[in-house]
């Protein structure tokens, strides 16, 4: 009885936070294919988040699966609020990134669930950029808002490539993560940070030109990269990173530190 009580509203609580990090992978998984065929020419769905939920409603069951993603992302999101909140997150720097860790689980869940009501994800990042921009102080903001995502971007190549993401992996029966869970972890988290270093430094352009059109999501930063010297070929190593970090991903939703 007692084990029924412990387990009931922190086992379910949890076992749907993990829910979120698995549904993370997939998205990062379907990201990186659409990745890749923006490398080899393909129009296919946008290579962003958007585009990856609507390539999962196409499918048989598209719209169960993409409330169980919105009903995980919550889950996550309010399992890192209150990390943050109750200070189980740790030190201060660690609260702030599960503050900010909720607020990311929260936006993926807000995508999820426009897409499967049918809503349209195109242009919003240009248009609230342009209207943050008409506010007093709004391309300041906006180049604040493009610095703070560099600098998560930067970080996220630092973690891979020093592998610093290893310590989230604490429940491993082994004691130490495989190689493949390595491996995917470095191409994984250097090529997120990569992505995330391009669409920073694409809102700082936006705020230097005040041209919002300059700023994009996830789709645009890659679109840059492909239009870029060598961008196929840059662009298919970030796409199989993502795909990598999708895996990882899923190694942390069965084994990870919450």
């Amino acid at each position: 009885m007692s084990t029924v009580a412990t387990r009931s509203p922190q086992g379910a609580w949890e076992l749907g936070a993990r829910a979120g990090y698995a549904a993370s992978g997939l998205l990062h998984v379907l990201i990186g294919v659409l990745a890749a065929q923006l490398a080899l020419g393909s129009s296919g769905g946008s290579a962003d988040e958007s585009g990856a939920f609507a390539a999962i409603a196409g499918t048989p069951f598209g719209a169960v699966t993409l409330w169980i993603a919105v009903v995980a992302f919550v889950a996550l999101a309010a399992w890192q609020a209150a990390a943050a909140v109750s200070g189980a997150a740790g030190e201060t720097s660690d609260r702030v990134k599960a503050g900010a860790k909720a607020v990311v689980y929260l936006a993926l869940a807000a995508t999820a669930y426009s897409v499967v009501q049918g809503a349209s994800g195109g242009g919003r990042t240009q248009s609230a950029t342009a209207q943050m921009m008409q506010s007093p102080g709004g391309r300041l903001l906006v180049g604040a808002v493009g610095l703070g995502v560099v600098v998560v971007g930067v970080y996220h190549v630092y973690k891979g490539l020093t592998k610093k993401f290893l310590e989230d992996l604490n429940r491993l029966p082994s004691g130490t993560p495989g190689r493949v869970a390595r491996r995917a972890g470095v191409a994984g988290y250097a090529a997120k940070g990569l992505a995330l270093t391009i669409v920073g430094g694409l809102f700082v352009l936006a705020a230097a030109t005040a041209n919002p059109e300059e700023a994009s999501g996830l789709d645009g930063a890659l679109q840059t990269l492909r239009d870029a010297p060598a961008g196929p070929v840059l662009l298919l190593l970030v796409a199989a990173g993502l795909v990598a970090f999708g895996a990882y991903c899923g190694v942390r939703s069965r084994f990870g530190r919450l």
